[in-house]
């Protein structure tokens, strides 16, 4: 077979979200930093021809993410990722991090030391230190400590054609968020609702980028909210998320770059102090633990410093592969799957 282009995924699902890893055969990505490596991926054609080889049909899917790994620029990481979706790329994700320290531990391109192996991730929001429980040539959990994490503005209320005027939060959890409680679109996180919160996502989403920009004060690259999520806080303390992404699909993890932004929110308001620890379940009733570990700042912003911990499987590895006379080397999405966005690809 003379195919122009292959790429090998290690295929990972944490708590139930897929993060395909691309352990072999990823190309040079420009950048001398993470962050410019992300915003060439996200500016040039040839990184959006990337992005949709993978992510996009016949060789994606709307569910999940794929990861690239990426030679480590930090001095102390011991390996570096972008997560592509079928939007874009995007700089930073839980779930995501707890595949690709499962991928590089599991594959041996990590050296598994049991009973305990830390791992520290070079992403474009900065480092993730992944502390993982191993035994028996498996990594069992993945405890991560992430990227300090702030309020931009809390009680920011959008005028909506839906819902009238909705208050959110717009936090930074490694990427920003919009965070809403979800009685307010009249809807509770369960299975049953997903696509009705999905949708109600999509349409606050474009409102709030509409309205509100949104950058890192130290990391350019890093700008407009990615995702809305929706929260509700059960009678234990447990927080119920969902996460709405593009092109209409939840997060099927608790997510933890939201549950970064959401804990930033709870430190605010005086509702989290340093050392405590709740659980968050996500719309299929999968967990993470959610931690204080300490506070910071950031630009002068008070921050916090989340940890998050759940695990990953593998469950398959896959080979992609372009054939140099297939008439879809960019991909392809349609409405029927994809939603009604589709027809702006």
């Amino acid at each position: 077979m003379r195919w122009k282009r292959t790429i090998q995924l290690l295929d990972v699902h944490a708590e139930g979200e897929i993060g395909r890893v691309a352990i072999g055969g990823v190309p040079k990505i420009p950048g001398d930093t993470i962050a410019a490596q992300l915003h060439w991926l996200n500016t040039d054609p040839k990184g959006d021809e990337l992005r949709r080889f993978l992510c996009l049909e016949p060789r994606g899917a709307p569910i999940g993410s794929v990861n690239l790994l990426l030679p480590a620029r930090h001095p102390e990481a011991d390996a570096a990722f972008i997560i592509l979706q079928p939007d874009q790329a995007h700089a930073s994700s839980g779930s995501n991090s707890i595949c690709v320290t499962t991928a590089l531990l599991e594959s041996g391109i990590v050296e598994m030391k049991e009973p305990e192996t830390v791992v520290t991730l070079e992403t474009a929001a900065g480092l993730v230190k992944a502390t993982a429980t191993c035994r028996d040539g498996r990594c069992e959990k993945v405890r991560l400590t992430m990227v300090p994490s702030f309020v931009h503005e809390l009680d920011v209320e959008i005028d909506t054609p839906h819902w009238g005027k909705i208050r959110a939060d717009i936090c930074y959890g490694g990427i920003f968020y919009a965070l809403v409680d979800v009685g307010q679109i009249n809807l509770t996180i369960e299975k049953a609702n997903a696509a009705g919160l999905v949708q109600a996502g999509m349409i606050l989403k474009e409102l709030i980028n509409r309205d509100i920009k949104v950058v890192h004060p130290e990391i350019p690259a890093i700008s407009g909210i990615a995702y809305v999520m929706f929260r509700d806080t059960e009678a234990d303390g447990t927080v119920r998320t969902c996460t709405t992404m593009w092109p209409g699909r939840a997060d099927r993890s608790p997510c933890g770059t939201g549950n970064s932004a959401n804990l930033a929110t709870l430190y605010a308001r005086g509702k989290a102090k340093v050392g405590e620890t709740f659980t968050s379940k996500s719309i299929i009733g999968s967990e993470f633990e959610v931690g204080l570990q300490a506070v910071t700042e950031v630009a002068g912003r008070p921050a916090v410093i989340p940890t998050i911990t759940g695990r990953g499987f593998t469950f398959g590895l896959t080979q992609v592969a372009l054939d140099p006379f297939d008439p879809h080397p960019g991909g392809f999405a349609l409405t029927d799957v994809w939603g009604p966005s589709a027809g702006e690809i």
